[in-house]
């Protein structure tokens, strides 16, 4: 959980927050129209995850030998943690620099999340399993929202000049603190969490991963209920992480402030805290499955009142109903998908999870992009999300609850 509240703050700080309405003010600087600039972001998010997603089930499998979960987890962990902080040397309209070195940044703190979201089969029963997600989710709201407000005091106090920074300065003194945070909290999970599950090392380990992920790829119809959960995952999902990535391109281009932006995602992570621990909380009483639905039905009110979304009092309703769902749906859907695989085989079947999440995350993105440009509305883009939470939710209704009614072992 800790590590949840560690690296939430790259989640708000950089992903959704402070590095798009930066990098947006630095494209503008340069000469880019605003809806080209929300459509390069979402290019590039598309390339990052689809790199990762690549790479992903091929890490898992060899992650699952013992001992190399941890080393795996560390190692993109670093990756992430640096690149962030470089961000903050980068000149300010430097805006091509700045999007290649988010994609690295991206690809450190997607890739650690892999091995991390594999060790909940480590730490926890299955009858455990919703309730530990969902807390760490909660954890990780706060988490975030203590840096976050750190970073909105800083700005706003340079834009009063009371700090002696200017704009570009501070938001860059954010990418720092955000690098800290993640690190510094990051310590318990690299020295107090072990890998119990695991298959024990062999002679030539990336030579038999291969032919272990080739075998279970050729065998997947043998794990039609995972295949099915996992295909769900991957539109639902893809609409959860446009548009929480995108969310200040969005407002910012229904014209906004930088401060209000700010402002109304510190508010949405205060909020969101405890509607994930709600979820975790009523999953044990009516089933993770119904949860998702309930999630599924609150992003798609989403997409059809963003279509409608004009003023900044619109763009708050729709942030606080992000709020209550979006913690909760993808604590839940690590959680449910946790329970259905082999926990020695945990990292393998995590880098299925992690790429259908990530190429989910390469459709979404250029989807609103290419909708955006199309149309020459921001909103438009947003609103044709809404078929894939439909399409998540129909392939849904197909997953059974738990290895038993699945016929899986493990």
């Amino acid at each position: 959980m800790l590590y949840d509240w560690a690296n939430s703050a790259y989640s708000v700080i950089i992903s959704t927050a402070i590095f798009p309405l930066f990098f947006k003010a630095g494209a503008d600087a340069a000469g880019i129209s605003s809806v080209n600039s929300t459509a390069y972001l979402g290019y590039t998010i598309a390339i990052a995850t689809f790199i990762l997603a690549m790479l992903s089930p091929i890490l898992g499998t060899i992650a699952d030998y013992e001992g190399l979960k941890k080393k795996f987890f560390a190692f993109f962990f670093v990756i992430g943690v640096v690149s962030t902080a470089m961000l903050a040397v980068v000149p300010y309209d430097s805006w091509l620099a700045l999007l290649i070195l988010y994609t690295i940044t991206s690809i450190g703190f997607a890739g650690a999340n892999v091995f991390y979201d594999a060790f909940l089969v480590d730490v926890t029963t299955e009858e455990k399993m919703d309730d530990l997600s969902a807390r760490g989710y909660g954890w990780g709201y706060i988490g975030s929202a203590i840096p976050f407000l750190v970073c909105i005091v800083i700005i706003v106090l340079s834009q009063l000049e009371i700090l002696p920074l200017s704009m570009t300065g501070a938001s860059q003194l954010s990418f720092i603190i955000t690098a800290i945070w993640w690190a510094v909290f990051t310590i318990p999970m690299l020295r107090h969490v072990t890998q119990i599950h695991f298959i024990k090392r062999e002679a030539k380990p990336i030579v038999k991963s291969f032919k272990r992920l080739g075998r279970t790829i050729k065998d997947i119809r043998h794990y039609k209920p995972l295949v099915l959960f996992l295909l769900a995952y991957f539109f639902y999902i893809d609409g959860v992480g446009t548009i929480i990535k995108m969310s200040t391109a969005y407002g910012s281009d229904l014209g906004i402030s930088a401060t209000s932006l700010l402002l109304i995602l510190f508010l949405t992570q205060v909020v969101a805290a405890p509607f994930a621990i709600l979820y975790g909380r009523l999953a044990i009483r009516f089933t993770g499955k119904k949860m998702l639905y309930v999630g599924i039905g609150v992003y798609i009110i989403v997409c059809i009142y963003a279509y409608f979304l004009k003023t900044a009092v619109d763009f708050w309703i729709l942030a606080m109903l992000v709020a209550t769902s979006q913690g909760g749906i993808q604590a839940l859907s690590r959680s449910y998908f946790a329970k259905l695989i082999p926990k020695d085989r945990a990292n393998e079947f995590f880098g299925f999870y992690n790429i259908f999440g990530k190429f989910a995350a390469v459709m979404g993105p250029l989807l609103l992009a290419v909708t955006a440009q199309i149309t020459g509305s921001t909103n438009i883009g947003v609103f044709s999300l809404v078929l894939l939470f439909i399409i998540g939710g129909v392939i849904l209704a197909f997953v059974p609850e738990s290895k038993e009614e699945a016929g899986l072992q493990g």
